[in-house]
């Protein structure tokens, strides 16, 4: 009996660390399906832009996790890149009065 709850228990965890049940209805799979379009949306878009995201950022075989992942990445190459120019700004000729008239 006791071999026997300690299966029912591992099972039990195992099945709650899968998730929530698959949805029967239609509805519900279309939600099901939304959401998981909208986080691979939000991953790209965090890849992209350089932002953490801990659902992308897994360790290597030494256990240690990728400093820099996508738009990161891309970011400090042209920091890297544009560092030897300098002062120079590409917007010094503007002044607020141009910048709110492009607005």
């Amino acid at each position: 009996m006791k071999e026997i709850r300690e299966k029912q228990k591992e099972t039990e965890n195992d099945l709650r660390d899968l998730g929530p049940l698959m949805p029967t209805g239609d509805t519900e799979k279309m939600q099901v399906l939304w959401s998981m379009i909208t986080d691979l949306i939000q991953t790209y878009k965090n890849t992209i832009s350089g932002k953490y995201d801990s659902k992308r950022y897994s360790s290597n075989q030494s256990g240690k996790t990728d400093a820099l992942s996508g738009g990161a990445k891309i970011k400090m190459n042209f920091y890297n890149l544009y560092q030897e120019f300098g002062g120079f700004r590409a917007t010094e000729e503007y002044n607020d009065m141009h910048i709110q008239k492009a607005i």
